[in-house]
C-alpha cells in the first residue's frame, strides 16, 4: 500500500512534501527541549500522529460536513419540516458533502472514483457519524433545529454544533489516523 506519510527523524509523521518537516537539531530548528504545542505527537499502538495532523484532518472533515449539515438545516427551515425530518435531511446532506470532501482530492490526484472511496470509506463513514451525532444532538438541545433561519437561534445553534462536532471527532480521528483506519486525504 503506497502511504502518503513520510518518517521524521522526530517519529511523527506528516504529509509527504509537507513544509516546515525539518528534524529537531536541523538548521532553523528549536533548540533541544523546547517545543511547539501543535507538534506534540499522540502515541498510539500502531503508529504516531502529529497533534497539527489530527486537526487538520478533523477540520476538513467537519467543514465537509458543515456544508451539507447546514443546507439541510436551512431547507428543514425553509421547508417547515419538524425536527427529526430536517435532522435525518442535515445528516443526509452531511455524509454526501462529508464524502465528497474526502473523495475529490483522492479523485483529482488522479484516483478513480472507486479507488478514492475504496481508500476512504471506513474512516471517513465512522468520522462523519460521530460529528453528525454530536452536531444533532447540539443543534436539538439548543433550540436551532426549530428555529427559522433569521432567527439567531439558529445560528447559534449551528456554531454550537460545529463546535460539539470537531471536540467529539478529534479524539477519534486521532484513534483512526493512528490505526491507518483513516487517511489524510487533503
Amino acid at each position: 500500500m503506497n502511504s502518503i506519510y513520510h518518517h521524521h527523524p522526530n517519529h511523527h509523521l506528516s504529509p509527504a512534501g509537507a513544509s516546515g518537516s525539518k528534524p529537531h537539531g536541523a538548521s532553523g530548528s528549536k533548540p533541544h527541549g523546547a517545543s511547539d504545542p501543535a507538534e506534540h505527537t499522540l502515541h498510539g499502538s500502531t503508529r504516531t500522529v502529529s497533534v497539527r495532523l489530527v486537526t487538520a484532518v478533523t477540520l476538513h472533515c467537519l467543514v465537509g460536513c458543515s456544508i451539507g449539515e447546514g443546507i439541510g438545516l436551512m431547507l428543514g427551515s425553509a421547508l417547515a419540516l419538524a425536527a427529526w425530518p430536517t435532522m435525518l435531511l442535515a445528516t443526509l446532506l452531511g455524509f454526501v458533502s462529508g464524502y465528497g470532501f474526502g473523495l475529490w482530492p483522492l479523485v483529482r490526484r488522479g484516483q478513480t472514483w472507486l479507488q478514492a472511496w475504496r481508500a476512504i470509506w471506513l474512516g471517513e463513514t465512522v468520522s462523519i457519524a460521530v460529528m453528525e451525532l454530536a452536531m444533532n444532538f447540539t443543534d436539538y438541545h439548543l433550540g436551532g433545529i426549530g428555529a427559522a433561519v433569521i432567527e439567531p437561534r439558529f445560528w447559534l445553534g449551528y456554531g454550537a454544533a460545529i463546535a460539539a462536532g470537531f471536540v467529539v471527532a478529534w479524539p477519534l480521528n486521532a484513534w483512526l489516523l493512528r490505526r491507518h483506519i483513516k487517511r489524510h486525504c487533503h
